[in-house]
């Protein structure tokens, strides 16, 4: 049966790899579980309804992604999104959370619309390849910056804006963390080499493991003051009725203090972040799995575009930001992820999140840490497929990949790469080999960095 509704063997994999890449993948994004109700629950909503409202929109996403594209990629609640929301949309712009997610729901209609007709399918196949491969090493980079980052090996610093983390200062949270990360990374990369099946779940499991028997002998010290809590999970039930407290609350915002100018950018803003972050994740997923055909096409794009747009405003309505496909998609898909199974599995763990919430939102970002930083590695050498003896075609995909870290940001480096590559081949006499959606999309990121 799985066979049949997943096309296995079309696409030479099973049930068993199938399975171990969609943990994976959740496994890797599983802390959206802890970040997202924090970072909203600042807005005024209810945590505990957030993470409901999390959780289910993940799974929905995923199942739509599963059924209707049947691609391995998985979809949650978007970071940068979500502090989009709370920080500009509702701190600063003085919005309910009520009236931002109203301004989702509507993002997510816009999108449907788009995804149903060939304007989303259009940009990805107007993409040059050289730029998909400087976006999908740029990927590589980015996720495994966010490892970095999660594991505090990379810390900000005054002088230099970003080091390495002192391992002795505060060594046992920060210190002993960013350490087991480091070893978790080799567990990894060893295995890996060895040809294990799921070395990367490996990885991340032996890591969090290592983490609790550091705790038990007293070398690691939860501190949650400094965001440092307990690595063992426990089994206290989240309270499944809080959901009641978002369900719904986007069609109850207060119209009247709604102004149309600012609603509207924030409108756009939400529109353009979600529309290349979707596809400048599955241009570097796909990319990297072979997933492309022989004109650099995905096929059945069409209903994966439609399924992250279902998703978004599924998510609006339960009460979260807008829910988008996970770069950490990435992870499962080099652990062998080619079908939805692998995405179905991954919303079931979601799904399954509800009941065992404290379980995985123990699993600590230094353990997740290793599988990011190796993923990125191992789509970083997307790039030695650009012919670098041509500058028009290189630079532009050197910009992206640059860009993606350094501005944190897909969508950014996606903007610089198709600004560069309209600029540089106009202006070196082979503006006939650029296709005129480029051109549209290079005047609109311009006029984005004006106006937005």
């Amino acid at each position: 049966m799985l066979n049949k509704l997943f096309k296995l063997k079309e696409n030479n994999t099973n049930v068993k790899t199938e399975v171990i890449a969609g943990l994976t993948t959740f496994m890797a994004m599983a802390y959206i579980l802890a970040v997202n109700p924090n970072i909203l629950s600042g807005t005024g909503m209810n945590r505990d309804a957030v993470l409901l409202a999390t959780a289910i929109a993940s799974f929905i996403g995923c199942m739509a992604m599963a059924l209707l594209a049947n691609y391995p990629f998985a979809l949650a609640p978007g970071m940068g999104l979500n502090a989009y929301m709370a920080g500009t949309v509702c701190a600063n712009m003085g919005y309910s959370w009520k009236v931002a997610l109203l301004a989702v729901f509507v993002e997510g209609l816009i999108f449907i619309v788009l995804s149903l007709t060939n304007v989303r399918e259009a940009i990805f196949n107007t993409i040059p390849s050289s730029l998909k491969k400087g976006v999908s090493a740029g990927i590589g980079l980015f996720i495994a910056f966010i490892g970095l980052q999660g594991a505090k090996i990379v810390v900000a610093d005054d002088s230099t804006l970003l080091t390495y983390v002192r391992f002795t200062k505060n060594f046992h949270t920060v210190g002993i963390g960013a350490l087991l990360a480091l070893v978790g990374l080799f567990i990894t990369v060893i295995l890996y080499a060895k040809n294990v099946k799921g070395s990367i779940l490996i990885g991340i499991l032996s890591t969090w493991i290592l983490g609790m028997l550091c705790q038990l002998v007293g070398i690691y010290v939860p501190n949650p003051d400094t965001g440092f809590y307990s690595l063992y999970p426990t089994l206290k039930m989240i309270d499944i009725t809080a959901i009641g407290d978002t369900f719904g609350q986007c069609f109850k915002a207060d119209f009247s203090s709604i102004r149309i100018l600012d609603f509207i950018v924030v409108l756009f803003a939400f529109l353009f972040v979600d529309i290349f972050d979707t596809l400048g994740t599955l241009i570097g997923v796909s990319t990297k799995a072979g997933m492309l055909d022989e004109n650099e096409k995905l096929p059945r794009i069409k209903p994966a575009l439609l399924a992250d747009a279902i998703a978004t405003s599924v998510g609006a309505v339960l009460g979260t930001s807008t829910t988008t496909t996970y770069v950490e998609s990435s992870a499962g898909v080099l652990a062998g992820g080619r079908t939805g199974l692998s995405a179905a599995v991954t919303g079931i763990m979601f799904l399954l999140a509800i009941i065992f919430a404290p379980i995985f939102t123990a699993i600590p970002s230094f353990a997740t840490a290793p599988a990011l930083i190796f993923v990125g590695f191992l789509m970083i050498s997307s790039i030695i497929s650009v012919d670098f003896t041509d500058l028009t075609e290189s630079v532009p995909a050197y910009l992206a990949l640059l860009a993606m870290p350094l501005m944190y940001s897909i969508s950014e480096g996606i903007a610089l790469g198709v600004i560069s590559y309209v600029v540089i081949n106009v202006f070196c006499g082979k503006a006939k080999k650029v296709k005129p959606l480029m051109y549209i999309l290079a005047v609109l990121f311009v006029c984005k960095y004006i106006f937005l």
